[in-house]
């Protein structure tokens, strides 16, 4: 009886770690949101994040791609470009170390976003997507009027996008890796060219996935 009693327990271990991980608001990690925020001074609770807004751009299969492609997924977004000197492989790189990771979900995507759209044409984002082996279900490179990246890079995703001529290259960008949930809301940014942010941000797209099942309370 001892020895069913062990085994018992041995097998539904996991089981219980499982409930109490992932049940109760208290014991889940939530990640925060990111820009302004409007409250209800009715109902504190009802609150209404930043969005990304919606934009109309270029891949590198000449393909259209807006907001509309992204709803309802988990996506990470970047702005570099294919000249780039200085940071953009190293963030390309650990953009590569998520499809790696993520690539067999369906609701997570990656999206990068030139900088240079005058040079980084779609049949240069193409060569550049084959190059690093990306995967055309799973990573966009995106192109198209630059204003129109611009006001999307500061006033969409708040980082840095546009020229200039004593940066590197001609072009100031930020390092940041964006993370957006599936409301377009961003939960989070990460530093493209660190290793260990990288990691990071690999364990918040874990917890985002999560949040879809785990009961969550607002602090």
């Amino acid at each position: 009886m001892k020895k069913v009693a062990i085994l018992i327990a041995i097998l539904l271990l996991p089981s219980l770690f499982y409930l109490f991980l992932y049940t109760g608001a208290n014991n889940f990690k939530k990640l925060p949101y990111y820009g302004p925020k409007q409250v209800d001074p009715q109902n504190p609770s009802d609150t209404t994040y930043h969005t990304i807004p919606d934009f109309s751009l270029t891949n590198h299969n000449g393909e259209n791609i807006s907001l509309k492609d992204l709803e309802g997924k988990i996506y990470v977004a970047d702005f570099f470009f294919v000249t780039c000197p200085t940071i953009c492989p190293k963030m390309t790189t650990h953009m590569l170390e998520l499809q790696k990771h993520f690539y067999d979900l369906e609701d997570f995507h990656l999206i990068s976003f030139t900088v240079n759209p005058e040079h980084d044409s779609v049949e240069v984002l193409k060569n550049y997507a084959e190059n690093v082996r990306a995967m055309d279900d799973v990573w966009d490179f995106v192109t198209g009027p630059k204003d129109e990246i611009y006001e999307l890079g500061y006033n969409g995703f708040m980082v840095n996008a546009m020229e200039d001529e004593s940066a590197e290259g001609g072009f100031l960008h930020s390092q940041w890796l964006v993370l957006v949930d599936k409301q377009g809301r961003i939960r989070g940014y990460f530093d493209g060219t660190s290793t260990s942010e990288t990691n990071n941000l690999m364990d918040a797209i874990e917890i985002l996935f999560k949040e879809e099942f785990v009961p969550l309370k607002e602090k």
